[in-house]
């Protein structure tokens, strides 16, 4: 039987979590909105200083060992029960002793860490996030590596709506009682959100699960290859919780260089984090006004920006197991498939991208967050998307083809980039320089992950169909856009955000339209 009709397991599974990632960021899209409106520029500014902290430890605690489990049952899915057991084990408790830690110095991290006391008792409330980090992060690991990604994308979803649920909750009871809404109902949400994500994978793994392979062997896990997953070694003599505990150190092998590469990472964006306001301040503002415009920064113009990569971060979580598969099968062609498609699709959104967020930053920007600024942040940040989206999803293959160190590396010269951006520049040219700096970086780490893969395997590169297309379908899509009138009529009662969305709309039907048009299936010879 031919499998041409079959669906593809990376398309399949990108749309699937795509459709999620979209609806999630719908919901947060609305949530933001509501933040913004409800804690202002400076709360959310506060709010996003905790995050160097909770990424910092779900680096360590949880994402390496996410990633270490993805690879290691996309390569041996025979092995997965002892797998999946031995990283939850050493990913839960690391997790409650960051937890406690965090909740011990949560004064100490917040004045002579992040420079702002005021973030002391929202790290003491977001530590107990961190252990359902785990939960979650293990779990979904399993079912990557499994290449189903329903259960994820459904995590997902319902991470993002009890978030929600949570803070409207808290915030009409809070109105009711007349109790100051403070940044504290953001950290209430986030904690509710994981911890409800962490509950659903679990419950729906323990009703649903099934494993594969002889339950009596265990994984004697030994001399960790540089580039390929362990082969289970057989030792059935060794009973009990052993059984489990003996791929601990393979996991560690593969987990521990991703977590010190996560790390160092993670404290170069904590600095970079901590540097903006104070630079600002060096260039003139206020610490209110910093925070303030460090808040419209990444708490409105930044998510709107990324609010498109829902598709190129659900092909990244798909591609590193994929990718494992392929090399661990010897599948080069499949590899270099992998990677035309995930350029292709990368740079044609992100082309689209800086199309809509030139045209429609400003008014957005006015329209949602009645702040120019955010609006004129939207604008620039445009330019970054093609080079954010491809330096995701090569990121991910490279880290699928075991070259972790490379593309930390890569990472660490793209930080101290944007680090030189904001401590030499902002003094000078104010927060622009901030964006400059990521738009460099980007640029950058994407030139280095595509020439670090040129290297290693030899991929379809055709400059017309991956820029050449994209950038004659969105002039011509804007030209065709041009011909609508640009006040049409909205029924009464819609705000004016619903003219802004129907024009969005219509260039991205001709856009997309027009892509389908030009579209051309590769020939592929008869056998």
């Amino acid at each position: 039987m031919p499998s041409s009709h079959k669906p593809h397991p990376l398309i399949t599974g990108t749309i699937l979590l795509t459709a999620a990632g979209l609806l999630s960021r719908v919901l947060g899209f609305f949530y933001r909105i509501f933040l913004s409106r409800t804690i202002g520029a400076e709360g959310l500014g506060i709010y996003q200083m905790i995050f160097p902290v909770y990424g910092i430890f779900f680096s360590l605690c949880a994402g390496s060992i996410q990633t270490a489990i993805s690879r290691f049952i996309a390569a041996e899915p025979e092995h997965a029960k002892r797998t999946l057991v031995s990283g939850f084990l050493l990913s839960f408790s690391m997790s409650l002793s960051a937890a406690l830690m965090i909740r011990h110095f949560s004064g100490f991290l917040a004045g002579s860490v992040l420079m702002e006391p005021r973030c002391a008792p929202l790290l003491s409330v977001m530590a107990f996030a961190i252990p359902c980090t785990s939960v979650h992060a293990c779990i979904c690991g399993y079912y990557y590596g499994k290449e189903k990604v329903s259960v994820p994308a459904a995590a997902q979803l319902f991470e993002q709506m009890i978030r929600i649920f949570t803070v409207f909750l808290l915030a009409s009871i809070w109105i009711e009682k007349k109790i100051p809404i403070t940044v504290s109902l953001a950290v209430f949400g986030l904690v509710a959100g994981e911890a409800g994500s962490a509950l659903f994978v679990l419950i729906f793994f323990l009703l649903f699960h099934e494993f594969h392979g002889n339950k009596n062997n265990s994984a004697n896990f030994s001399d960790h290859a540089a580039h390929k997953p362990h082969k289970f070694q057989s030792t059935a003599d060794i009973p009990g919780l052993l059984d489990f505990l003996s791929p601990m150190s393979a996991l560690l092998a593969l987990a521990v260089p991703l977590m010190a590469n996560r790390l160092i990472l993670n404290l170069l964006q904590s600095a970079e984090t901590i540097m903006i306001p104070e630079r600002l301040t060096a260039y003139g503002l206020t610490r209110s006004q910093a925070v303030s415009t460090y808040g419209t920064l990444t708490g409105m113009a930044m998510p709107f920006v990324l609010f498109p990569s829902a598709l190129v971060n659900s092909l990244a979580v798909v591609l590193l197991p994929s990718t494992a598969r392929h090399q661990s099968a010897g599948n080069t062609s499949g590899i270099a498939d992998g990677i035309s498609m995930s350029f292709r699709y990368s740079l044609y959104l992100g082309i689209f991208c800086i199309g809509v967020f030139t045209v429609f930053g400003e008014t957005l920007g006015l329209q949602i967050f009645k702040s120019q600024d955010a609006g004129s942040f939207i604008q620039i940040l445009a330019w970054l998307c093609p080079f954010l989206y491809l330096a995701t999803s090569s990121g991910s293959i490279l880290n699928g083809l075991g070259r972790t160190k490379l593309t930390f590396f890569h990472h660490l010269v793209s930080l101290l980039v944007r680090i030189a951006f904001v401590w030499f520049g902002i003094p000078v040219f104010g927060i622009r320089s901030c964006l400059w700096g990521m738009l460099a970086s980007e640029v950058l780490l994407a030139l280095l992950h595509i020439l670090a893969l040129r290297r290693i395997t030899a991929f379809e590169w055709n400059a017309w169909i991956l820029i050449g297309k994209p950038v004659f379908c969105l002039l011509c899509a804007l030209w065709i856009f041009r011909l609508f009138p640009e006040d049409f009529p909205i029924p009464s009662g819609f705000p004016e955000f619903f003219r802004t969305a129907v024009r969005i709309l219509i260039l991205s039907a001709a856009y997309f339209l027009l892509l389908l048009f030009f579209h051309r299936k590769p020939q592929r010879s008869a056998a």
